[in-house]
């Protein structure tokens, strides 16, 4: 897969921008592919790529090589971070889908806490006064719902400015003491939250989010329908959100 390729490492300078890009344009793709996999149809994949490429210049702006990190990693988190900064400006996700997720985050948390254990689909299908098909096309509608948003817990800088996680990712490891521990608890936030999913959930997110394999290959593994995965991934998704809010409340 490209995202996994090694890309030979260049000296990296605005005077060779040219030939940078184009050495990493594969990796753009990737991750604008990627990511449109978990968006509506409507949004074009060319238009992630472009926003990527104005991401890749800007990392090619900002990185310093003397800080210890390998261009390729920040160039990545660069590119990521300019699609998902546009994806947001553009308020992609609209106000129903939001409100149809919180109200299956709301009554999730609720079940769980009565039953002090994770409630099954019937459950909350019941409780929310549908069916059980009703409940897994309402998952599906709200699995585009982002997650987690590492920008969205920057650390103020000593001057009240917010900085971004992803400008930390290539810093030095005792240039900002507190960053390097925020980035050690949300790392123990990620893991603790995986941990509570359930087996076929925790292989989902093991296999689509650091695997990186498609829907159709994760069937292949598990001898299960592409529709079955996807169904999968939801809930993974859904209980994800919950408990990561959850979690981030008590500890943050």
């Amino acid at each position: 897969m490209v995202g996994k390729q090694i890309v030979e490492e260049i000296e990296i300078t605005t005077e060779n921008r040219e030939e940078v890009i184009k050495r990493y344009s594969p990796m753009i793709k990737y991750v604008a592919n990627r990511i449109a996999m978990r968006l509506p149809p409507h949004i074009e994949v060319d238009d992630l790529i472009s926003v990527g490429v104005l991401g890749l210049m800007d990392a090619i702006t900002k990185y310093d090589s003397s800080r210890g990190a390998k261009f390729k990693t920040y160039a990545e988190f660069r590119v990521r971070g300019a699609i998902l900064d546009e994806l947001r400006s553009l308020d992609w996700v609209p106000r129903s889908i939001r409100q149809k997720a919180s109200a299956v985050e709301k009554v999730v948390r609720s079940l769980e806490s009565k039953l002090r254990r994770l409630p099954e689909d019937e459950e909350v299908a019941k409780e929310m006064d549908m069916s059980l098909d009703q409940f897994y096309r309402t998952l599906d509608e709200t699995k585009s719902v982002p997650v987690f948003s590492l920008e969205d817990l920057g650390i103020a800088k000593e001057s009240g400015e917010q900085q971004s996680l992803l400008d930390c990712i290539a810093g030095k490891a005792d240039a900002d003491p507190q960053t390097q521990i925020r980035l050690i608890e949300l790392k123990e936030i990620i893991a603790k939250a995986i941990d509570t999913l359930p087996e076929k959930e925790r292989l989902m997110v093991s296999l689509y989010y650091y695997e990186e394999l498609t829907m159709k290959e994760i069937g292949a593994v598990l001898d299960i329908t592409e529709s079955r995965v996807s169904q999968i991934h939801s809930k993974a998704v859904l209980h994800l959100r919950t408990k990561l809010k959850a979690i981030i409340a008590d500890e943050l």
